[in-house]
């Protein structure tokens, strides 16, 4: 393969989501280049994975926000709208689009003070987790714990 083949087939494997890891490092080892250049590509491929990563996380939180925005602003839209129409004493209005009727709907819960609320109308809840840390410390030791198990956690660092 010459250089621009062998830079297409890193190209192609990046546009390729139905790579599972054993078929991807298949693929990979297929490829006829020296070690350096095949991990000088993959180490680009990760590269741009993790600006990728990085641009989709700070696209989700803008997405979120404004989400978060239009239901606020929603919410705003419709409280007033039903003010106007029990202003005006307006059960319902046909307009030429829509026809806005007021109604009652099952009343919300609000508690001020959980605090000065009775035991009774309290609800409990606990959640049981493993301490990682502390399992960690006795499995490092050597000793061992049944259910827990320490997992090597190699990498390769790119600068």
């Amino acid at each position: 393969m010459n250089l621009f083949e062998l830079n297409q087939a890193y190209r192609d494997l990046e546009e390729r989501d139905d790579l599972d890891p054993e078929m991807l490092a298949d693929t990979l080892d297929s490829i006829n280049d020296t070690r350096e250049i095949k991990l000088d590509n993959i180490a680009t491929w990760i590269d741009q994975n993790k600006s990728q990563i990085e641009f989709s996380i700070k696209r989700i939180k803008e997405l979120q926000n404004d989400k978060k925005t239009l239901i606020n602003q929603t919410i705003k839209l419709q409280e007033y709208m039903t003010q106007v129409l029990d202003d005006a004493g307006i059960k319902t209005l046909q307009t030429k689009k829509h026809i806005l009727r007021t109604r009652n709907y099952k009343a919300s819960v609000v508690v001020d003070s959980l605090d000065k609320l009775p035991d009774e109308f309290k609800k409990v809840s606990t959640e049981t987790k493993a301490d990682k840390v502390r399992i960690f410390k006795i499995l490092s030791t050597g000793q061992e714990i049944p259910g827990a198990h320490l997992k090597p956690n190699r990498g390769t660092v790119i600068k």
